[in-house]
């Protein structure tokens, strides 16, 4: 059983079964400390749909919250449906901005997304996030270190001054092929832009396919300098 100290070991090497594992039993354990007072807040890509089978091995109602900002890919929806249908028993809770659209076009100007995103992105994600972790002690991120230089020295167990909270990230040992694997071993549903080159999905506006599988996220905020949505600044 992996203890505390060795999931804040930054230069453990695992192997595929192992990183399944060392996953398994950080959610069992965090499930185990916190309960009820844990959240997973999904975005509902790839990463998302293997936390999500793994969760349901641990807890199978779970409270899975999404950010709902109201410009998400037609696609991300019909996703969150089809997950829905296949795990029954999870709380899946969308949480919405305090602005509508329209507030905020009256607000800050028509297509804030592109005038200061990460106005945007405060407004839509940000402050939801905080809404939905108001009381809880713990929630889980999908993070993987190999996804960006940013996110490299990401634990299992951080601590989360942002949202004054614990973040959990059963995934950081895992590579993009260690993703795929356990997605079609287990035939999981999943977004189908992942097969249209968008290996990160986020709002429709902001995300372009990735043109470089080197940068994972490269589709992100495409030409605007930014990389992140703030959430795991």
């Amino acid at each position: 059983m992996l203890t505390y100290a060795t999931w804040h070991e930054p230069t453990m090497n695992f192997n595929v079964d192992e990183v399944y594992k060392a996953a398994l039993e950080v959610l069992q354990w965090s499930y185990a400390k916190y309960g009820e007072d844990i959240i997973y807040a999904c975005s509902f890509g790839i990463e998302g749909i293997v936390l999500i089978d793994l969760i349901s091995k641990v807890k199978p109602d779970a409270t899975i919250v999404f950010l709902d900002t109201d410009v998400h890919f037609k696609e991300t929806f019909e996703t969150i449906d089809r997950v829905k249908e296949k795990y029954p028993q999870l709380n899946v809770i969308m949480q919405k901005p305090v602005l509508t659209l329209a507030q905020q076009a009256a607000q800050y100007g028509d297509e804030l997304w592109k005038s200061n995103p990460n106005k945007c992105c405060d407004i839509r994600k940000i402050k939801p996030l905080h809404e939905a972790l108001a009381g809880a002690k713990a929630w889980i991120s999908g993070l993987r270190r190999e996804q960006s230089a940013t996110r490299q020295n990401t634990n299992f167990i951080n601590r989360d001054d942002k949202f004054k909270s614990i973040k959990i990230c059963p995934l950081i040992h895992w590579t993009w092929k260690d993703v795929w694997r356990y997605v079609s071993k287990h035939d999981l549903p999943y977004n189908p832009l992942h097969d249209r080159g968008y290996p990160s999905i986020g709002c429709e506006h902001c995300t372009k396919p990735a043109f470089t599988m080197d940068d994972l996220r490269s589709g992100r905020w495409k030409d605007s300098g930014k990389t992140e949505c703030g959430l795991h600044e």
